[in-house]
């Protein structure tokens, strides 16, 4: 389930009560809905653990540039949010992150309809800031279609 409006995404309140981490489970798990800019570009949370989130999805025509190849904003959005994701696994309770810089890499043109997954690992973990490493690969090839890296403020949530 993806949130349809403002209301359906969580609180400020149920936010701050929660982990990182147990905030990602619950958006896995369905317990909170999965993010509407994953129904806008075709992916999914589907695994979450402690530094490590995985999302999969697929890119469709509407992904596509003028060029008819997938937008490399496509592949942007999916590596900031599973490398910012895979660091909110890491926040405190009472906490909260967001993005300061991210950096991509497209190693290769991804075709449309091909299943993914995005992976992104935490390497550093700290009280105000944290980084990410991430990849997007085919599902059936295996294959590197584009790396990432971010770094995370960290910050109280009052």
């Amino acid at each position: 389930m993806f949130a349809d409006r403002p209301e359906d995404l969580a609180s400020r309140e149920t936010v701050l009560s929660m982990s990182g981490l147990e905030f990602m489970r619950a958006i896995r798990d369905g317990t909170l809905p999965q993010p509407p800019i994953g129904r806008t570009l075709n992916y999914r949370v589907t695994e979450v653990e402690p530094g490590r989130v995985v999302f999969t999805g697929a890119p469709t025509f509407e992904h596509t540039n003028p060029l008819g190849t997938v937008h490399g904003g496509w592949y942007g959005t999916l590596l900031d949010s599973c490398m910012a994701c895979a660091v909110q696994t890491t926040v405190p309770r009472g906490r909260i992150y967001t993005t300061l810089e991210y950096k991509v890499n497209v190693t290769r043109n991804l075709p449309i309809g091909t299943e993914i997954v995005a992976e992104g690992v935490v390497s550093h973990a700290g009280r105000s800031t944290g980084v990410a490493e991430g990849t997007i690969r085919g599902v059936a090839d295996g294959k590197l279609y584009a790396t990432g890296s971010t770094t995370c403020i960290i910050m109280d949530g009052a």
